[in-house]
């Protein structure tokens, strides 16, 4: 099946609505505001899979792994359950990404000093190099910005 509300085309998107009507019948929707929500979400989409097969690859850094460190060289040495949250993924690919992370000389795991349940997640000296990328995931996602806004015009 096609990802309608995903990164497509207009007639993607009219179709969509057309399911949508058909699916929801003699209820009310507010079309306006569904395809404004609908656009931001294929923007985002659009620039995170541009940020993904332009920036991360280079760094080979998947999402998850670029957001877990990001979150670290924001806020610091966090707890794996708060990573998870503030990454936005379960704890389940937080312990694979801090596999890898680790592997990879760029975060390290340690147990809390006060509790020994807990561990502790922080950043490798190389993995606070992650604000290079950063620098450039924005760059990225300035250009593209850019070339949609031209677009539109």
């Amino acid at each position: 099946m096609p990802r309608r509300l995903a990164i497509g085309n207009a007639q993607d998107l009219d179709k969509a609505e057309r399911d949508i009507r058909d699916r929801i019948g003699d209820q009310e929707l507010n079309f306006a505001a569904m395809a404004a929500v609908s656009n931001i979400y294929r923007a985002a989409n659009a620039i995170r899979h541009h940020v993904e097969q332009r920036v991360l690859a280079e760094e080979d850094l998947s999402w998850a792994a670029f957001t877990v460190l990001f979150v670290l060289w924001i806020w610091g040495d966090q707890q794996t359950r708060h990573l998870a949250a503030e990454a936005g993924v379960t704890k389940g690919t937080l312990t694979g990404v801090l596999k890898t992370l680790e592997k990879r000389g760029l975060a390290r795991r340690r147990g809390h000093d006060e509790d020994g349940r807990l561990v502790l997640v922080s950043l490798e000296p190389q993995g606070r190099d992650i604000g290079v990328v950063g620098k450039r995931e924005r760059g990225a996602a300035q250009r593209v910005g850019s070339a949609s806004a031209h677009r539109s015009q």
